[in-house]
Formats: structure tokens, C-alpha cells, sequence
């Protein structure tokens, strides 16, 4: 975190420039937004009269139907803005498109692009308040924000927590994220790997890295298995999948090692049987579905804290 944190920050590009105070007001407003959304009728005016333009360069089922779901439970009018099919086919910048959208008076963007940097690229075009969704292999921090939330409601605080995050945590973003994130909410994470895909800049104050992955569900109270990212991945970073399975799969024989009561994560999607085996991903330990329902509320709260609760 920055030493000057922002008391009201107009972007959330990741966690820089957000004090704990403010990050953890997102998650208590999240609880608000649950409400909203077990009421009959799940819509709050809050943001009528807004634009929200979600502007995403890779796929993604989660992150953005959950942002647009979240924007028009809001009341906000929402574009989705498809690159596909876009002037950028063309060769039009990022830039004269982002400019050419805000001429139609957005208000918000939502971001997710392969390259690291876009969604502050997008910030500085635009102007106007933008939530990075994703950004090649840098950040996702409302996906860190869902996570950490999933976990608070099971336990009721983050202090003091475990988290192992097992995978592919070299091209994970959700992993960066979620480390940053949980150890400045006051719980402690271990990132776990084979050696290849075990990034060693990642360890620091809260964070520690092994490749033994029943040392790093030891004592856990959440563990999140990753997907491995193949469409990032060079040759040479994995052996085989067998030898990943036996080492590396979040399965019910490796989770002896955790907490009696704890949980199982996935940000998703689910290869099942490679990084999760099936009868985890859906037995009882298993929050994914939660985190699912959970992103809708927290991706409400942070809508509502930049477009109109900044005070």
C-alpha cells in the first residue's frame, strides 16, 4: 500500500492506493448488498441515471455477468462493449476507443485485458471511474475481494487465518491479488506450486512459498486450488499432468492435512479432475458456488463506493 492511500480513491486498478479502512468498508457494505439481493425484488436506485460500460478484451462468464448484473441491480444503464466486434478489429487504438466511448457520457468501465497496464491505460483515457477486472498476469482485485469476503462470512474475521493457494501461481493474477489482499486484512497465505510455476518475488510479510503442498495446507483454513493456464504457458513448465495431479490436485486426500472446518475455493473456471478432483469441487467443504453468489454483492459494493458513496 502506498503511504499516502487515497481516503477516497476514484479507481480500483488494484490495491495501492487503498487503505485497509476503505477495503474493509467494501466488504462490510457487501453484507448490504446480500440483503438487497435476497429481497424479491433485488434492485436499489442507487446508480440510476449512470452508464457503466464493461469493455472486455478476454472471455470471462463470472467476472462479467456478475459486473453487469451488479450495476443493473443498481438501477445503472449498462454497455457492453464487445472488442471482437469492435473498430479495434479495424486498427483503432485503445485509446481513440476508449475516448470515443466516453463522448457517449459513460460514467464507469469495468476492464479486462490481456496485458498488464490496460486498465490504468483505460483510467487515463477516460478519465472516469474503471475497475480493473483483470489485467494480464498482474492483478483481479475484486476477485480478491469476493474471496477474502467468502471467507470472512464463513469465519466471521480474515485475522488470523490460513490460506493456502495451490497451483499455477505464476500466471495467476487471482494469486497475486488474493495475497496482497488477505495478508493486509490480517491473514496469512501460502503459495504452493511446482518450482516452475512458483514465482520467488512473491514472498514477503505474510506470504510464504513452498512446493510441498501438504506443508502448505497444514493448519488451513481455506485452500484454493488454481487452474493451470496453458494458454500462457511456454513448454517446459509442467512434466506431465499425471505427475501434477498426484502432486498438486486439491482432492479429499490431501485436505486431511487442513483445518477440520476448512473450506475449498476456486475462482474458475474448473478444469475438474486436474487442478480440483470432482468430489471436492462439489462436496461440503466446497464455496465455489458462494464465491460465485458472493461476487455479485462485493462487485455492488465496489460499484457504489466509487460512483456515489466516495464520501
Amino acid at each position: 500500500m502506498s503511504a499516502y492511500a487515497d481516503p477516497h480513491p476514484k479507481h480500483l486498478l488494484d490495491f495501492h492506493d487503498w487503505s485497509t479502512e476503505r477495503l474493509n468498508a467494501i466488504l462490510d457494505n457487501a453484507d448490504t448488498m446480500s440483503k438487497v439481493l435476497d429481497r424479491p425484488v433485488k434492485k436499489v436506485p442507487a446508480l440510476q441515471g449512470l452508464t457503466v460500460c464493461t469493455v472486455f478484451f478476454e472471455n470471462s462468464t463470472r467476472t462479467r455477468i456478475s459486473f453487469e448484473l451488479a450495476a443493473r441491480r443498481m438501477s445503472a444503464d449498462v454497455v457492453s462493449f464487445a472488442a471482437s466486434s469492435s473498430s479495434l478489429s479495424k486498427g483503432e487504438s485503445l485509446r481513440d476507443t476508449i475516448e470515443t466511448l466516453t463522448a457517449y457520457k459513460i460514467d464507469a468501465y469495468v476492464v479486462r485485458h490481456s496485458a498488464s497496464g490496460a486498465a490504468h491505460a483505460v483510467a487515463r483515457f477516460s478519465g472516469k471511474p474503471t475497475i480493473n477486472a483483470g489485467d494480464g498476469l498482474r492483478a483481479h482485485p475484486t476477485q480478491a475481494l469476493l474471496d477474502a469476503y467468502t471467507i470472512r462470512r464463513e469465519y466471521g474475521e480474515l485475522k488470523g487465518r490460513r490460506v493456502a493457494i495451490i497451483g499455477d501461481i505464476r500466471h495467476s493474477r487471482v494469486a497475486r491479488s488474493n495475497a496482497e489482499l488477505l495478508t493486509r486484512l490480517g491473514a496469512s497465505v501460502v503459495l504452493c506450486g511446482p518450482a516452475t510455476l512458483l514465482p520467488r518475488d512473491l514472498a514477503g510479510e505474510g506470504v510464504t512459498l513452498t512446493t510441498d503442498a501438504k506443508a502448505a495446507v497444514k493448519g488451513a483454513d481455506a485452500v484454493m486450488a488454481l487452474r493451470l493456464q496453458t494458454e500462457r504457458m511456454d513448454a517446459g513448465y509442467l512434466g506431465s499432468l499425471p505427475e501434477y495431479i498426484a502432486g498438486y490436485q486439491v482432492n479429499e486426500a490431501l485436505l486431511e492435512d487442513a483445518a477440520p472446518n476448512a473450506i475449498v475455493l476456486h475462482p474458475g473456471p474448473m478444469n475438474r479432475d486436474l487442478e480440483i478432483s470432482a468430489d471436492t469441487a462439489d462436496g461440503p467443504r466446497s464455496r465455489v458456488l458462494k464465491q460465485v453468489e458472493h461476487g455479485q454483492a462485493v462487485r455492488m459494493s465496489v460499484l457504489y463506493h466509487l460512483l456515489v458513496g466516495r464520501g
